[in-house]
C-alpha cells in the first residue's frame, strides 16, 4: 500500500485569495499550477477572482481554497500547526523571501539538525522551511547589517 501513496499536499482555507497569492507566489516563489474560477452561482459571485489553487515550489505543492464569507470559521486558522518544507538550502531561500519582502517570525535558528527558515502566512498558518546542517543546537543566523 504505501507506494501508492506518493505526495502529502497542505490544503488551506485562506480568508483572501489576493492576499494569499502575494505571500506565496510573489514572496516565497511559489508557481500556480491548477485554479479554480467558479461560475455564477448563489455562493461565489461571477467575479473572475481564483477561489482554489495548486502551487508549487520545487517538488512541494499546497493547496489553497477561500472560504465563502458565510462560512469562515470564528476560530483561530492553524492554531497548533505548522508545515515544514524540507529543502536543499533552507538559508537561500531566506534570502531570498528577504529580498521579496516577507517578514520573518523569528531569525533563521538550528534545532533537530536543520536550518529552519519560519514564517507565517496572511492567515496564521506557520510555515518552515528547513535544511540539514551541523551548526550547533539553538544557533541563530547572524546577519550584518
Amino acid at each position: 500500500m504505501s507506494a501508492n501513496v506518493k505526495q502529502a499536499v497542505p490544503f488551506f482555507g485562506v480568508t483572501d485569495m489576493e492576499s494569499s497569492l502575494r505571500f506565496y507566489v510573489d514572496g516565497l516563489g511559489f508557481a500556480i499550477k491548477r485554479y479554480w474560477i467558479p461560475d455564477r452561482d448563489e455562493e461565489y459571485p461571477a467575479n473572475g477572482k481564483i477561489r482554489w489553487c495548486w502551487l508549487e515550489l520545487g517538488d512541494a505543492a499546497i493547496m489553497l481554497q477561500e472560504f465563502m464569507p458565510q462560512r469562515r470559521p470564528k476560530e483561530t486558522l492553524g492554531t497548533g500547526v505548522s508545515v515544514n518544507f524540507m529543502c536543499e538550502d533552507a538559508l537561500a531561500l531566506y534570502r531570498e523571501f528577504k529580498s521579496r519582502g516577507i517578514q520573518m517570525r523569528n531569525r533563521p535558528s538550528v534545532g533537530n539538525g536543520l536550518w529552519v527558515v519560519p514564517v507565517t502566512d496572511p492567515d496564521g498558518y506557520r510555515i518552515e522551511f528547513a535544511s540539514p546542517t551541523d551548526a550547533p543546537e539553538e544557533t541563530e543566523l547572524e546577519e550584518s547589517v
